[in-house]
């Protein structure tokens, strides 16, 4: 078994996380009169954003309104907006220690390099076009939750990613991920390596019981993992 694609998250992951996109979610909710608090947020990082604000409703939200698909979509405006904001000016946006020289040692080695995310396309293009991934051919493309059927923890992200790449065994794909439903989208692909990365939302603990091949603590420690040589 050879690897062919290694798919990566991005918040958390492979792009500068420090709660930002809990603050998000918390302030979207809380201007529509929902509090929550950043580890209810952090119960949900990962997931398809309008899914997740769907749960934190359930779970924090106790008034008579009831919980329609239009207030879903006012939560997630607010939300899409700030982090198109935030993204796109935010002088701590940037990508995570190790990421430029991972990128360019996949590519280097003729592996294609892709992005998925809990994020819709809206959010996605200005992080990716900031980071200049794109521009610099570090990665070949990304994987947008809004653009499948089923996001986390479901596989469609990934499937569609080895689509777009033309790789046809899942065993032959590598997961990278910060979250467990990171682990869990890799773990119902079937991916041959699902690995865990302890710098963004989960612990190590909470990594620890999802089902994984390798847990790591440095985005770089994939070459490592797939024989492939910094030097």
């Amino acid at each position: 078994m050879s690897v062919e694609l290694i798919v990566f998250d991005l918040a958390g992951t492979t792009v500068k996380d420090n709660e930002d996109v809990h603050r998000t979610m918390k302030n979207a909710l809380s201007q529509h009169g929902v509090e929550i608090s950043i580890n209810d947020a952090n119960a949900v990082m990962g997931l398809p954003k309008p899914q997740a604000i769907r749960m934190l409703l359930d779970r924090r939200y106790h008034g008579g309104r009831p919980i329609t698909e239009d207030w879903i979509a006012s939560i997630h405006d607010i939300f899409v907006r700030d982090m198109i904001s935030f993204y796109k000016s935010d002088p701590s946006v940037g990508e995570m220690s190790g990421v430029n020289l991972t990128f360019r040692k996949l590519r280097e080695h003729k592996l294609k390099v892709f992005v998925d995310t809990g994020f819709d396309r809206q959010i996605t293009d200005p992080l990716i076009d900031r980071l200049g991934w794109k521009q610099e051919n570090l990665i070949d493309g990304s994987v947008t939750s809004d653009e499948v059927k089923r996001g986390r923890p479901f596989p469609d992200l990934i499937f569609r990613a080895m689509e777009l790449t033309r790789t046809k065994n899942p065993g032959n794909v590598a997961k990278v991920g910060d979250t467990a439903s990171d682990m869990q989208e890799g773990i119902a692909a079937g991916c041959g390596w699902v690995i865990g990365i302890t710098t963004g939302s989960n612990s190590r603990a909470e990594l620890l019981r999802e089902k994984h091949t390798h847990l790591i603590e440095d985005v770089s420690e994939v070459l490592e993992i797939l024989n492939i040589n910094i030097d």
